[in-house]
């Protein structure tokens, strides 16, 4: 059996959900999430707390999906009642990025400026003209959409020009060395 499985989600203050054929609904301050689970996945609320059951006799794939879809569960309760933030760097010369409504412009070195439109349920934010927070409630759209901008100029070694994670630690490359 699953120990984070068996774990039951507190629903907190704010935040209602509604249970209907292997449906969840969750709804929040910050919005709006559905997620469909396994059939053989039980899913039960009472009193603002959820829990997810198992079968006794499960394969190992849904002892899997049992932690699996309580840590999604989860993450969309604390989503709709908190959000989620993932912040972006951009560091070399000249490298700067803008916001426009939910348009993001990056002007990171190409000779055209690479504009990216924000999903539905995503927020944009720049901080400073060097540091972007992509916002929203949804875990898997804010990290996939923070994913396609640093992927529009990955880090590169060297002098550790690029778009990265702020979090993320890069490390440097020695450079050539002359010949004596």
């Amino acid at each position: 059996m699953s120990r984070i499985g068996k774990k039951p989600i507190v629903i907190p203050q704010g935040v209602t959900a509604t249970v209907e054929n292997n449906t969840i609904t969750v709804k929040g301050p910050k919005g709006t999430l559905t997620r469909t689970i396994d059939a053989t996945i039980g899913c039960e609320l009472k009193e603002n707390v959820l829990t997810l059951t198992c079968p006794e006799n499960a394969s190992k794939e849904i002892q899997a999906k049992h932690g699996l879809y309580r840590a999604l569960l989860n993450n969309m309760v604390t989503g709709v009642h908190n959000g989620f933030t993932r912040t972006v760097i951009i560091n070399g010369v000249g490298y700067k990025s803008a916001v426009a409504g939910n348009k993001l412009t990056l002007n990171i070195g190409f000779s055209h400026p690479v504009e990216m439109i924000a999903p539905e349920g995503i927020i944009f934010t720049c901080t400073t003209p060097t540091e972007i927070v992509v916002a929203g409630c949804d875990k898997e759209l804010v990290g996939q959409t923070a994913a396609n901008i640093k992927a529009k100029r990955p880090v590169e070694p060297y002098h550790a020009y690029g778009i990265r994670y702020k979090e993320e630690v890069v490390v440097l490359k020695e450079g050539k060395k002359s010949g004596k």
